[in-house]
């Protein structure tokens, strides 16, 4: 938990290093509507950011304390492999034997392969709904929609320096992945 917290608050000091820059540029040209503008943005992006983070991080967590290696087939075989050769006519085993099938057979073994990838693709949706439903970014969502509303309500939206708000954090991200490598 240590390491996520290092790796947000890391993360958040850059954001908030750019902000910062952001906020001053508008104290300094007096332009109040900007500084409402980015800042509006700048929030709401950050806590749907954030928000997506915390869901991922709890759903990849949940995945792997729900992991049983007991009922995994075999750990030799790799994701793909299995995805590449299903039937294991591939494999170093030994050589396996051709078997004829009728086209009555072909036609049924591609169904049964079929309803086996939709019911693993709709179970990963399932799986995966906790990171992109997460409340932490459904208010994000919320939190931008309202500011984007009080903002036009009000004549005071104005699009570049709202989108100048809402570029604050996913250029923090790239600069702190390039500092990275």
């Amino acid at each position: 938990m240590t390491n996520i917290v290092s790796i947000i608050s890391k993360y958040t000091k850059v954001f908030l290093a750019l902000d910062f820059g952001i906020i001053l540029f508008c104290l300094l040209q007096g332009n109040m509507v900007w500084l409402l503008n980015t800042q509006i943005a700048f929030l709401s992006v950050l806590v749907i950011v954030i928000g997506s983070f915390l869901g991922y991080q709890r759903n990849i967590s949940k995945q792997i304390d729900q992991f049983d290696l007991d009922t995994q087939t075999s750990l030799d075989n790799d994701a793909i492999d299995k995805i590449e050769d299903p039937y294991d006519l591939y494999s170093e085993d030994g050589i396996q034997e051709e078997v004829e099938v009728s086209k009555e057979e072909f036609v049924e073994i591609v169904k049964e392969e079929k309803s086996k990838l939709k019911k693993n693709s709709l179970q990963n949706t399932i799986k995966s709904a906790s990171g992109f439903a997460s409340l932490y970014r459904v208010i994000g969502y919320i939190l931008l929609l309202i500011g984007f509303f009080y903002l036009n309500n009000n004549g005071l939206f104005n699009a570049v320096a709202y989108v100048i708000g809402i570029s604050v954090v996913p250029a923090a991200i790239l600069v702190v992945s390039l500092i990275k490598k």
